[in-house]
């Protein structure tokens, strides 16, 4: 018994060492195709041009970039193999830096889709993609400014911040499942648009580059969660029950 309790930690270091290269693989392959969709099918990015589409090429790298990449390399800065080589405060600090990243780059995300919108004379937060999108948004930034606020300053009390920890966890897997629905609803609703427009094929190589992206950006979502949910705890706490 007490062998294997002694191997133990070295082969549940190993597995979260596997779920989160697999993270970072399928973050790298889903930022791969965003771009390869937004650059390669859609004719490039820019802020400011007479082909509006450009405009709007922006908003999903940078939307998938921000909540999901960074969002998710964030939520894994407390996670293996990082918990071994990084200090605790090196890892808070990491974490509150990488969301603010996350913010940032959603903040621009979010602009240059208003933008095209305004060049184009489409109306602005009509569909249940734009909805979930702004809510994720503004859920993201409250959460990082009560994180700021209750972890780093002013700082609440040791036992609040202990009470809230578990909360602040949960709210921020949950606010992160929510930006992979609405991205999603995004693919979905630009990919109808395009087809209902006869500007994509339904079976073309574009579409079926969008479906396949959407897919790889849900693996990547359940990824995250699966590497941050602590399994070895769960088990020992049902190997007690019993």
């Amino acid at each position: 018994m007490k062998a294997a309790a002694a191997a133990s930690p070295p082969a549940t270091s190993r597995a979260a060492g596997a779920r989160t290269l697999v993270v970072h693989l399928l973050a790298v392959a889903a930022t791969g195709l965003v771009l390869l969709w937004c650059i390669g099918f859609r004719g490039g990015l820019a802020f400011r041009s007479t082909n509006k589409q450009q405009i709007f090429n922006v908003h999903p790298p940078l939307m998938l970039i921000s909540f999901l990449v960074i969002g998710g390399e964030a939520i894994l800065a407390y996670r293996i193999p990082l918990r071994s080589t990084a200090t605790r405060a090196a890892r808070k600090k990491a974490h509150l830096a990488m969301h603010a990243v996350a913010l940032a780059f959603a903040g621009v995300g979010v602009y240059a889709v208003f933008k095209y919108h305004a060049e184009t004379n489409i109306p602005n937060l009509y569909s249940l993609h734009a909805w979930l999108g702004i809510a994720t948004v503004a859920l993201y930034a409250v959460k990082w400014l009560a994180g700021f606020l209750a972890f780093f300053f002013p700082g609440a009390a040791p036992e609040t911040r202990r009470s809230a920890v578990p909360w602040h966890a949960v709210v921020g897997l949950l606010v992160f499942a929510l930006a992979v629905g609405t991205a999603q609803l995004g693919f979905l609703e630009k990919m109808t648009f395009l087809q209902t427009a006869h500007l994509v094929s339904k079976y073309g190589a574009e579409a079926l580059l969008v479906n396949f992206t959407a897919v790889v950006v849900l693996l990547l979502g359940v990824a995250v969660v699966l590497a941050t949910v602590d399994v070895g705890a769960t088990r020992h706490a049902a190997d007690v029950a019993v």
